[in-house]
């Protein structure tokens, strides 16, 4: 316990943010709907996509269908979407949060879309791209990271992706076992922050 805490302690000083095998804590940040949102909220849930993402980077704009995809099958299984927007407004005026309402109008999304507000989570999670993803699982009642990275191998064209990393990982757990890789590198546009 002692060193699982020291570990956590050291990635979040350093700047590391999580590893895979870290214990990830709440938040609770606000929806595009005006609510805020907590993985409390979900008691049923045996873990999370959370998903740093936005509305101007074309790679996250490319995975948006596949986010939709993959929170449709996985949540009945256990596993919601919880996407959060990192940038900071003032360097991107297209990631405001009166425009997250709307992208998340026009695309229909059936998972939270939430604003990292005074950008305080993404740093603790240690995300530095937009997508950039942490699949979290539970254990007894812990939140343990058990994978990060990108969501498949081929952003620019869902047809010709021949790895799904983030099914295949929630797929593992799922079964039983741990994912494999558990760690890829998330491939997007960088996050938007004043400390740049």
């Amino acid at each position: 316990m002692f060193f699982t805490l020291a570990a956590l302690t050291f990635n979040y000083v350093s700047g590391q943010g999580y590893q895979v095998g870290d214990r990830a804590t709440d938040f609770r940040l606000k929806n595009v709907d005006g609510n805020y949102v907590s993985m409390s909220d979900y008691p049923d849930a045996r873990g999370f996509v959370v998903v740093f993402t936005c509305n101007h980077c074309p790679y996250a704009v490319a995975y948006e269908d596949r986010l939709i995809e993959i929170n449709n099958k996985y949540t009945p299984k256990g596993f919601p979407v919880i996407a959060i927007n990192p940038n900071d407004p003032a360097l991107q005026p297209q990631d405001s949060f009166e425009q997250m309402q709307v992208r998340a109008r026009e695309k229909g999304f059936t998972f939270p879309y939430l604003f990292d507000d005074g950008q305080s989570v993404y740093p603790v999670y240690g995300a530095t791209r937009t997508p950039h993803v942490y699949l979290l699982a539970k254990q007894n009642n812990d939140l343990i990271v058990a994978y990060i990275g990108a969501i498949d191998d081929n952003y620019q064209d869902p047809s010709a992706v021949q790895d799904r990393f983030l099914s295949n990982a929630i797929d593992a757990l799922l079964s039983g076992s741990k994912p494999d890789p558990d760690f890829t590198r998330a491939i997007g546009c960088t996050i938007k922050t004043a400390a740049n």
